[in-house]
């Protein structure tokens, strides 16, 4: 089983909105960007809550559009061990230092989530942060049991922080 690394943190001085996933799955990995399956909805998600096509851009404008928008993506997992891309196969993790990134911050008014597993590692990460913690349905295609509708009104409530 392979050893799999995050990505470095996208945020700016003004980041309101911090986005935590898991860890990258092999697509996003061989890709070298954060949510580069085609068939994740995460682009689609933060675009429908920010009102932008993010879909339909090149990766670099995806990011240029996110920090325009004041939200920072990262993952929860620094490293750790797993065969594919489920988050169930994640073994031997090493956090990303959750704390740290969040006291460069000063306007950051919540973090959200991207999964169950996210979750999971990064609420105790964070318990002693003032900014909401947000529990979102994941973007992945692995998770179906939710109608893509249903996850844009919960991912639309991002919005409410950004203002």
């Amino acid at each position: 089983m392979s050893r799999k690394s995050s990505f470095a943190p996208v945020v700016s001085a003004d980041t309101r909105v911090l986005i935590l996933g898991s860890l990258p799955g092999e697509r996003s990995l061989a890709a070298g960007r954060y949510y580069a399956h085609p068939q994740n909805r995460f682009w689609q998600l933060v675009g429908d809550a920010i009102g932008r096509d993010l879909v339909s851009l090149d990766y670099p404008d995806q990011l240029d559009a996110l920090i325009a928008a004041r939200i920072g993506l990262w993952d929860v997992v620094a490293s750790a061990e797993r065969s594919g891309s489920l988050d169930s196969a994640i073994r031997n993790a090493q956090h990303n230092a959750l704390s740290d990134l969040v006291a460069t911050l000063p306007d950051l008014r919540a973090i959200a989530f991207n999964g169950r597993k996210a979750e999971s590692i990064g609420r105790p990460l964070l318990a002693n942060i003032t900014a909401e913690l947000i529990a979102l349905p994941s973007s992945s295609p692995a998770y179906a049991a939710l109608p893509l509708a249903a996850k844009q009104r919960q991912w639309g409530k991002l919005c409410e922080f950004l203002a």
